[in-house]
């Protein structure tokens, strides 16, 4: 099934499009349809399943231009840490509805700032119970025309202690709402207020799915998105799979990665969603006939694919959804056989990472990047598999005796003249080029950020900050272009070193909002790297960079 199925408006499906969605997960699949026909709903389903948009895109469907006179949506979380990604999620859910606003509210933030986004007007709220009911001891949310209310980690909630905050806040809202409650698991509290709360709830239940650990040896690299299509090539080129498979998240990348390995002299082919059912079956026919060895897909063709000599996959990009992981590590390792997988995990990836971990009961293997080393002893070793199958007997190698004979009598030893051909066969042999990688090949290991690592991971640090997430310290560039100018971290470093002498490794922490871009650099140099890059133009825009200690 595809998005455009579900009888979805035009607005959400772009937005769904830009966020490089193309199928639905299992459990979006199961409830949207339900949810979009009114009714109340108790779905089972692991973090890392597709919950957010589960909930969200009928959420936003239904929700109507009221100029905000009345909240229509209340969505209750555990932690500050869910709020967040919840309402990040639904912001971008709903960015084609410009009518619709949502608001997050938790704890350990600006009770000030949440005042006045409330007083502006929200469509949607996304809280931690203790939060909300703080708001409505203000009335500053009143719950009184809500079209949904949406439980999400309902069981998390009730093992934190938010019982009695979550019966009062339901036990104020209006008794014509639609109700929603999405839990890990079923047990006697979810039960009990499902009955109290809900109407005749229709009743999902998306199946755990584990993983045969021991068939699939599964590894994960650390690396930035720059080095990514180098170490993959290093990885083919060290492992020589006949059959694999390359997944990345968007049409875009796959059309963008086939040139880039097809370039490198691999037999590749790619799939994704928007081909139509006759090239879909062109392209199967050839990975199944051998005449391509590197598929390169979107998730779509993790459903249904059934090859059964597929040796390696490799995650290209990491699955939006956790539960694409399982369906993409099961297309190797089939008819008894074993398999690999390699998934490369970026600093922005890490979080998304261990959930993936912890949805699929499994514990990756870290690999340190192969270096260009590691690619050419694996060639030598090949190098002497090919020579010592094809050594010549003495009765057949009457034909080089002669040549033989001239290169000795040139004064060269049998030593010199082996090393020699030896050199020619390999040189002619390596067809596939390596590309030098400056913290991967010459000493200087590549190492992801800490604060990346341990960011939603390590609640610990955050506790001693009073929940705030730590600063960035020092003076910064503010540049006036961001996300809605098609600005991201490579395009800020690409700039940085087109224009200023800050190197990459100087360049601190890039924070890039909607309609501008902080860039943290050394303070002695940040004088002449505003200089520098005043006045520049990227994508056509004229850049204004200014000073700033924000």
């Amino acid at each position: 099934m595809r998005f455009n199925e579900l009888k979805l408006s035009s607005e959400v499906l772009q937005s769904i499009e830009e966020m490089g969605f193309e199928n639905p997960s299992e459990v979006q699949e199961s409830t949207i349809p339900e949810i979009l026909e009114g009714h109340d709903l108790l779905a089972q389903a692991q973090t890392g399943t597709g919950k957010t948009a589960s909930f969200g895109i009928p959420m936003i469907e239904k929700i109507e231009d009221n100029n905000y006179e009345s909240l229509q949506a209340l969505v209750l979380v555990p932690t500050r840490e869910l709020a967040r990604q919840v309402s990040n999620e639904l912001q971008k859910l709903s960015r084609n509805k410009k009518f619709i606003k949502v608001v997050a509210i938790y704890g350990g933030a600006d009770m000030g700032k949440q005042l006045r986004e409330l007083k502006r007007g929200a469509s949607i709220v996304v809280g931690t119970p203790g939060r909300i009911m703080d708001h409505m001891k203000r009335k500053t949310i009143k719950l009184d025309d809500l079209k949904f209310l949406t439980l999400d980690e309902a069981d998390e909630m009730f093992d934190m202690g938010f019982r009695d905050d979550m019966k009062t806040i339901i036990e104020k809202t209006n008794m014509d709402r639609q109700t929603l409650f999405f839990s890990a698991t079923f047990d006697n509290n979810i039960k009990e207020f499902s009955k109290l709360y809900q109407k005749n709830p229709k009743k999902v239940i998306i199946e755990k799915k584990e993983l045969t650990a021991e068939k699939i040896k599964q590894y994960y690299l650390e690396l930035s998105r720059n080095m990514k299509t180098e170490i993959l090539n290093r990885l083919i080129l060290i492992n020589k799979p006949k059959k694999s498979i390359i997944f990345c998240n968007t049409k875009r990348m796959v059309e963008s990665l086939e040139g880039e390995i097809a370039q490198k002299g691999y037999k590749v082919d790619s799939l994704h969603g928007d081909m139509r059912q006759s090239s879909r079956d062109n392209v199967m026919k050839k990975f199944r006939n051998n005449s391509i060895d590197i598929l390169i897909a979107t998730d779509v063709a993790a459903r249904g694919l059934d090859i059964s000599d597929i040796d390696i996959v490799f995650n290209y990009d990491l699955p939006q959804q956790a539960e694409y992981y399982v369906h993409r590590i099961g297309r190797t390792a089939r008819a008894g056989k074993k398999g690999l997988s390699f998934t490369f995990i970026t600093n922005k990836d890490y979080s998304k990472f261990r959930e993936i971990e912890k949805y699929a009961n499994i514990k990756m293997e870290k690999m340190e990047l192969p270096t260009k080393y590691d690619v050419e002893r694996e060639n030598m070793e090949n190098l002497f598999n090919k020579v010592n199958s094809n050594i010549l007997k003495a009765k057949d190698n009457v034909d080089y005796t002669e040549v033989l004979n001239k290169l000795l009598s040139e004064g060269y030893s049998l030593y010199d003249i082996s090393a020699s051909l030896l050199k020619m066969v390999n040189e002619s042999s390596k067809s596939k080029r390596i590309t030098e990688l400056d913290k991967v090949d010459f000493g200087k290991k590549f190492e992801m950020s800490k604060s990346n690592k341990s960011e939603n991971s390590n609640r610990k640090s955050r506790d001693k900050n009073n929940g705030k997430i730590k600063k960035i310290k020092g003076p910064k560039i503010f540049i006036n272009k961001g996300k809605r100018d098609g600005i991201d971290s490579r395009e800020i470093i690409r700039l940085l070193g087109k224009h200023t002498n800050v190197a990459p490794s100087e360049i601190g922490k890039i924070n890039i909002m909607q309609n501008f871009t902080f860039v943290e650099i050394p303070k002695n140099m940040i004088k002449d790297a505003i200089r520098d890059l005043d006045g520049k133009k990227v994508k056509g825009k004229s850049l204004k960079a200014e000073y700033s200690e924000k």
